[in-house]
């Protein structure tokens, strides 16, 4: 039978502030659909925690001392470990949310975001659900138009329409209501869409067709 910390979602905190680790450490504790495994003020100290705790999400600041926060995510993605990332981040560069999108990660928010925001984001993740925000697109978009590369296979006009909703944040059913189709056809777009590009998440897939130029 599962034991109570496997029904609730764990997670690991790093930041290398006290004051603002502390406070997120003290929202996660608040919330009861969440186990708090373990805390970190230094990169390695937190890949040591994702490597012995193997906890359902981690968030990390992207700037710490000893490894940054792009360098653990690189490692759980080369390792592939199950811990999803959750970057947090005083500034949006969009260099750094290319690279992080590159290495799979689950979600890149900024650190002044209100902890409520934060902790609705550690849930999101944990379901599966990847989260750019608005204040984070518009780097990126700028940092994947410097390194654009030819488009490649074409799309088909219902493949450009998915894509479109799919860089708005839009949900399969929420596609099938807007296009009026079945969320089993909008799937099955999106897994030839994947396929086209080369990736294996919706993330990717807005960031390869960005670089591509297949969005403005």
């Amino acid at each position: 039978m599962a034991d109570r910390r496997n029904k609730r979602t764990t997670v690991v905190v790093a930041d290398d502030h006290p004051l603002y680790r502390e406070a997120v450490v003290r929202a996660v504790r608040s919330r009861p659909d969440f186990e708090l495994v373990a805390e970190a003020d230094d990169g390695r100290s937190a890949l040591d925690a994702i490597r012995s705790e193997a906890p359902d999400v981690a968030v990390l600041d992207v700037e710490m001392p000893g490894m940054r926060g792009v360098e653990i995510l690189a490692v759980v993605k080369r390792d592939a470990l199950t811990t999803k990332v959750v970057l947090l981040s005083a500034h949006l560069e969009g260099e750094t949310v290319f690279q992080a999108v590159q290495c799979g990660v689950a979600a890149y928010i900024s650190k002044a975001s209100p902890s409520a925001r934060i902790c609705d984001t550690i849930a999101a993740v944990a379901r599966g659900e990847i989260i750019l925000p608005a204040e984070v697109t518009t780097g990126l978009a700028e940092a994947i138009q410097r390194t654009q590369r030819p488009s490649g296979p074409a799309l088909t006009p219902r493949e450009r329409e998915v894509l479109s909703l799919l860089a708005e944040g839009c949900s399969a059913p929420q596609m099938a209501r807007r296009l009026h189709l079945s969320t089993a056809t909008i799937k099955s777009h999106l897994k030839t869409l994947y396929e086209k590009l080369g990736v294996n998440d919706r993330a990717a897939a807005v960031a390869e067709a960005m670089r591509r130029g297949l969005l403005e």
